[in-house]
């Protein structure tokens, strides 16, 4: 056999699914669906509708509200090839996991060098608009706020954002604590969040006026799909419970349901919301705005109790999304550290927790670095291209399992395979390309550097290779 040709054999060479599902695994299995559905909206629910729709109405207009209509239906195709795969294949690495079954090697090292991108950079953006909400807070309380040299990143006008860099240290503090406490402080969390939200929608609708919504489309179709793509980090988080495939009590019958429950969930909380928000104040007037929910609660009550209520709100929320995601994180560099793809010390746990310690150590000031420094319009840019291209290989995994293990018990099925997973497939790759030229850039910046990662490190240290020179 020449070079090329073992180098292309190990490069596609797949793992065995009864090996992805790891039975004997060291990881404890404490989360029932109320948990693994908590992990899904906790993940799911925070920046993206408390910050990210000021920078989105502006490129919409009144269609934003169609705008997450379409990012939710393309969330909903792979949400259903997510929770095929995470019955199928209950484990840690989500869809990294479902790639090396059915793709090969390489192409999951690209999935997962993908959720780097997803958990750790999104992480990081949260942990910005949760800066933005505590200054906001801070301001209608004290009237004072956070100098911006300490609550900016350096390209926002500041040098270090100090408040972004507390909620990662603070979560990574309880992750280290142990799953099953990690998992009931984010079950509080989401419930509180879920109420601030409910509570904006009373007031906000107290004050619709159905003429903001003329013309719906001042930006025609094409800002409607711009706002959709932006707002597609809204969705991001909801594959966050098919991480914890070998912490659930039954995965198969589990993750299934908790994936599509939250998904339903988040998007009729996110329609809602932004109805009122739209309906309640004219949507140029969402331009620069950051804390835009508190905003037009501020404009349309004349009272502080309301926006102060929100902004707690805001702040507990979106330190949800920060411990859920990275939770998510620091699983996914697990799973790829117990097959030899990254190094050894993503993999090993705590001997009292058993959670992988020194990983949650690693990741965690890694992006708390990253979330003083850089702003939250890249980062949120860059975590929605990175998801999409992680979904996209989602549904392409469940046409190829259906063909290469059409026998093997699936607890839950896509409806209409092969035609609902290539309309997951066909939505990605449309949202992608609604996203700007800066964005594939730094994309594919970042796809190369993976790559020279894989052929100079993962390539040789594979389990799968070390297995196949014994």
């Amino acid at each position: 056999m020449s070079n090329g040709q073992r180098i292309g054999a190990r490069v596609l060479r797949r793992k065995p699914i009864d090996q992805l599902t790891h039975p004997g695994s060291e990881l404890k299995r404490t989360m029932g669906v109320g948990h693994l559905t908590m992990i899904s909206i906790g993940a799911t629910l925070g920046t993206g509708i408390f910050v990210v729709l000021g920078e989105a109405v502006p490129l919409a207009g009144p269609a934003i509200v169609l705008s997450f209509v379409l990012a939710g239906i393309t969330a909903l195709f792979s949400a259903l090839s997510y929770a095929e795969l995470a019955g199928l294949i209950p484990a840690s690495g989500s869809s990294y996991s479902y790639a090396y079954a059915t793709l090969g090697e390489i192409v999951a090292w690209v999935c997962g060098w993908c959720l780097v991108l997803e958990y750790g950079v999104s992480v990081a953006a949260v942990a910005v608009g949760w800066g933005q909400y505590v200054n906001e807070l801070l301001h209608l309380v004290t009237g004072l706020r956070i100098p911006d040299a300490l609550s900016q990143a350096p390209g926002a006008g500041g040098v270090v954002n100090v408040p972004a860099v507390l909620v990662v240290v603070i979560s990574m503090l309880v992750l280290l604590g142990g799953a099953k406490g990690s998992a009931r402080t984010n079950t509080v969390l989401v419930w509180v969040k879920v109420g601030a939200l409910l509570m904006f929608c009373a007031v906000a609708f107290t004050a619709f006026r159905a003429g903001n919504f003329e013309p719906l489309f001042p930006l025609g179709l094409a800002g409607m799909s711009a706002g959709a793509a932006t707002l597609f980090f809204s969705y991001i988080g909801f594959d966050a419970a098919s991480t914890a495939g070998e912490e659930a009590r039954n995965p198969q019958r589990d993750l299934p349901r908790a994936i599509i429950i939250s998904l339903v969930v988040v998007t009729a909380l996110y329609c809602a919301v932004a109805l009122a928000a739209v309906g309640a104040m004219p949507w140029q007037s969402f331009e620069g705005t950051e804390a835009a929910l508190s905003r037009v609660l501020t404009d349309n009550t004349g009272s502080t109790i309301f926006p102060v209520l929100l902004s707690i709100g805001a702040v507990i929320a979106i330190t949800s999304v920060v411990l859920t995601v990275l939770y998510g994180q620091t699983r996914i560099l697990y799973a790829m550290a117990r097959d030899g793809l990254v190094p050894s010390i993503f993999a090993k746990l705590g001997p009292r927790t058993g959670v992988p310690f020194a990983n949650t150590v690693i990741v965690g000031s890694f992006i708390a670095v990253l979330a003083a420094l850089v702003p939250l319009g890249a980062l949120a840019d860059a975590t929605s291209i990175g998801t999409l291209f992680a979904f996209a290989l989602v549904n392409i995994a469940v046409i190829i399992l259906r063909r290469t293990e059409p026998d093997r018990e699936r607890s839950f099925r896509v409806p209409f395979a092969p035609v609902t997973p290539l309309l997951g497939l066909g939505f990605c790759v449309y949202m992608m390309f609604s996203l700007g030229l800066d964005t594939w850039i730094a994309f594919l910046a970042w796809m190369a550097l993976g790559f020279v990662i894989y052929f100079a490190y993962s390539v040789r240290k594979a389990r799968l290779e070390v297995q196949a020179s014994d």
